[in-house]
């Protein structure tokens, strides 16, 4: 089996595959200051409870954009299930033509969504990303990353609102009755909302005009919220990046991790 770990920096996401096949996953919340050890311990509680061993774990890959966890989660992977993980960096085979000015600045996670995107949906293509930021990804008809745009997510997004106006509540984010508000709540629910929406709606029409008839796939948590209120999405894929660590795994299968 491969244990697929995106380390983003609100949520380590984990996925087990057997083959192409996506058997388990589950979602940490990133703690910078967690030791490689609490780390192990929590991934052994995972396994366990979902009556996993973690002696059927063949390979691990690696993704981070999260530098000070990027080596404390490379030892809790050979400390605790005895391998030592392909970690996504320069160097590794993703099959991806990387168009940018300096490609060492495109964080892992876009990549390895374009690689997952491009190999499952083809090109051209926009991936949406609704993570910490929300990211804009183009990739060519030649499976090649273009470029994109970055924006402060969504829960950011709300936090700030929260915290910069004293008389406004932490919301859930969640679709309300009408986006005319009758109430504060509703108020910020569709202001937050339909928001996003005009914002994915104008970036991504906005590409769209560069690259062609395009495909739109979200991922992320508020993907099927935000898909629902748009037509630009095409499809939402919540394990995109995961999938795109296991293909560019298998790019690599005979690659040795670096000692």
């Amino acid at each position: 089996m491969i244990l697929a770990c995106d380390v983003g920096n609100t949520n380590i996401v984990l996925g087990l595959f057997l083959g192409t096949k996506l058997v388990h996953d589950w979602r940490l919340a990133t703690v910078r200051e967690r030791t490689a050890d609490e780390y192990g311990v929590l991934m052994s509680q995972l396994f366990h409870g979902a009556g996993m061993e973690k002696t059927q774990v063949e390979a691990v890959v690696v993704s981070s954009v999260v530098p000070p966890l990027s080596q404390p989660m490379e030892r809790t992977f050979i400390r605790y299930f005895g391998v030592k993980p392909l970690v996504i960096e320069p160097g590794v085979k993703t099959g991806l033509g990387i168009r940018v000015d300096n490609p060492h600045e495109v964080g892992a996670d876009r990549i390895v969504n374009a690689v997952a995107g491009f190999e499952l949906y083809g090109g051209p293509l926009v991936i949406v990303d609704f993570g910490t930021a929300t990211t804009f990804c183009a990739i060519s008809k030649k499976g090649e990353y273009l470029g994109g745009a970055i924006a402060p997510g969504i829960a950011i997004s709300t936090e700030a609102l929260f915290m910069r106006a004293s008389k406004l509540p932490r919301v859930d984010l969640s679709r309300p009755p009408s986006v005319i508000g009758k109430n504060t709540v509703h108020s910020m629910q569709a202001g937050i909302l339909y928001g996003f929406v005009g914002q994915v709606d104008g970036v991504v029409g906005r590409m769209k005009k560069e690259l062609g008839n395009a495909k739109v796939i979200a991922t992320g948590s508020p993907a099927e919220l935000i898909a629902g209120e748009t037509a630009a999405i095409d499809r939402v894929d919540p394990f995109l990046t995961l999938q795109g660590l296991r293909i560019i795994y298998e790019r690599n299968r005979d690659r040795k991790p670096c000692s």
